[in-house]
């Protein structure tokens, strides 16, 4: 009697890479029509890989969550070209204006409740009147954010997944599901922005990074 025959399991598509150019100022320059035209660029930052979109561009936040697999109530931080663009987007107090005047440009994101007037679509937050902002420490993104406003921008890996501190560790994760990738080699860092909501009656450390509690404290003088 003749064994039964084994499936034969469907090929191995091997993931396409995705286009990778110099961060300078003609690529800088790309991904600012890339990101115009509704598309996702991997750009390098002062703490890990990000990936970005324009604010402008209707599903683009969505197509984060979904390149990342990240859950929805994990809100998206905009990364700032000036420091002035957080007034545009959030309202700052007192601490958080004492924390950006001692740790921006840098590896700070402040947690401010949104501006009424900024008119943030509800996804980047999953619905809570709170805007995460940072102005970083690093010319790429700030030269992106200067041109076309506060960047949605999240870190390049897997929900889950070790943090990308170069463009291999881009591509293994998210392949060419980014549209483009501004290759700044090796980042300085290797450990993402610590993050500080400013929107109660004292602030509060959601995530350490970077900066420890310490130094944010200290900066308060508490």
């Amino acid at each position: 009697m003749s064994s039964p025959e084994r499936p034969v399991p469907p090929p191995v598509v091997p993931m396409r890479r995705p286009r990778v150019i110099p961060d300078d100022e003609v690529g800088r320059a790309e991904a600012i029509d890339v990101l115009s035209r509704g598309g996702i660029v991997a750009i390098p930052t002062d703490t890990v890989y990000g990936i970005a979109v324009s604010l402008a561009t209707s599903d683009g936040i969505e197509r984060l969550f979904q390149v990342k697999r990240r859950p929805p109530e994990k809100g998206i931080a905009l990364l700032l070209g000036s420091a002035s663009q957080a007034d545009a987007v959030g309202i700052a107090g007192p601490d958080s204006r004492r924390l950006a005047a001692a740790f921006w440009p840098g590896p700070l994101t402040l947690v401010l409740s949104q501006a009424p007037r900024a008119a943030l679509p509800a996804i980047l937050t999953d619905g809570v009147p709170t805007v995460g902002v940072r102005l970083p420490d690093h010319a790429c993104p700030r030269a992106l954010a200067s041109v076309l406003g506060p960047l949605p921008t999240t870190s390049a890996n897997l929900s889950g997944a070790p943090d990308s501190v170069n463009v291999e560790m881009v591509i293994g994760q998210l392949g060419d599901r980014v549209d483009l990738i501004l290759d700044g080699g090796q980042t300085r860092g290797a450990v993402p922005s610590t993050v500080v909501d400013c929107t109660g009656p004292s602030p509060r450390v959601l995530r350490e990074g970077v900066l420890g509690t310490d130094r944010i404290l200290e900066a308060l003088g508490s």
